[in-house]
């Protein structure tokens, strides 16, 4: 056990202790971006999210955003949100790597916790995290124009100029996209083994743990049970309340609405369609219709009958007037 745990990679030892670090801080922040979104206090564009989760999540991204920002000038965001979200991911690091840590140290290092763990693996991590990520930023980026240059070169080759134009972008999407993606991952492992390296570093100077196996396993259990669980369940559900207080409260303010000029014309809701007074009313139509029609043919039947009457009585009249003619 013990040539295990000398054995083990500083890779290794970085991914044991950000992973769980990354998943025990990350409610907590997001709650509060959340909250500044819909407060309107910070805004970024929808292609950034992934990036700007990775950015909030890490401990070791607080001092590397302001280099990437005002040093690379890599524009992520706007909004005071964003600095104060960053702030107050400080002190939920400093927490997340000191529960972390003082159980890793334990389970494999075997090791006594010393005073302030969460504080010297946070400034640690940090450190790395500013002199690593912008490095890791720009020759990622240089990579991926490099990649996508190269993948259009190919493209313009006279045996590939015959590609369909999907399989065309397909194919350079994958090209650039594996060089991008294998660069970055390399990268990335580079930078969790130099933090690792810094947390070997920290428990080497460490105290040797004086309980046995079972001892250890039960202080390393007894760690995660809170001392008042009545006052932390108490303590959740308030702040919990408050939150879902706040943000109900911000969130009609910041809803997007139609301007004065373009708002859309009032529709009338339509009463519901009732088959048979439909069909009834239908049907008192058609006998009204039917009754006026009638009433039409009549009448110009009388007409015509008068007329006819009447030529009839102009043609008597001249009959009489006329003489009858004498004999010679």
């Amino acid at each position: 056990m013990a040539d295990e745990r000398e054995s083990m990679s500083p890779t290794k030892i970085g991914l044991g202790v950000l992973w769980p670090a990354f998943w025990t801080g990350l409610p907590i922040k997001l709650a509060f971006a959340v909250l500044f979104l819909a407060m309107g206090m910070m805004h970024f564009e929808g292609r950034l999210g992934l990036a700007f989760l990775m950015l909030l999540a890490s401990p070791v991204t607080i001092f590397a955003l302001p280099v990437v920002s005002m040093g690379l000038e890599s524009h992520i965001g706007e909004g005071a949100g964003i600095a104060l979200l960053f702030l107050l991911s400080i002190p939920i690091d400093i927490w997340a790597l000191g529960v972390v840590g003082r159980t890793f140290f334990l389970e494999k290092f075997r090791k006594e916790p010393p005073n302030g763990l969460g504080m010297t693996l946070w400034w640690k991590s940090a450190l790395v995290g500013a002199v690593f990520l912008p490095i890791l930023w720009v020759v990622v980026g240089t990579v991926t124009s490099a990649g996508i240059s190269m993948a259009h070169s190919l493209m313009e080759m006279e045996m590939l100029k015959g590609i369909p134009v999907a399989e065309r972008i397909s194919i350079e999407l994958t090209i650039w996209g594996s060089l991008s993606s294998a660069v970055l991952i390399l990268l990335l492992l580079i930078g969790v083994s130099l933090v690792g390296r810094m947390i070997r570093g920290t428990a080497e100077k460490a105290q040797p743990a004086s309980e046995n196996y079972q001892g250890i396993v039960t202080r390393w259990d007894l760690m995660r049970v809170p001392a008042d669980q009545g006052l932390l369940l108490t303590a959740l559900t308030g702040a919990g309340v408050v939150f879902s207080l706040l943000f109900w409260a911000a969130l009609p303010v910041t809803t997007p609405h139609p301007h004065e000029c373009c708002k859309k014309p009032e529709v009338k809701v339509q009463p519901p369609i009732k088959p048979l007074e439909t069909l009834n009313k239908n049907e008192n139509l058609i006998a009204q219709l039917s009754a006026q029609v009638e009433a039409l043919e009549k009448k110009k039947a009388e007409e015509e009958a008068e007329k006819e009457k009447g030529k009839g009585k102009a043609k008597s009249g001249k009959e009489a007037a006329s003489p009858a003619p004498t004999k010679p």
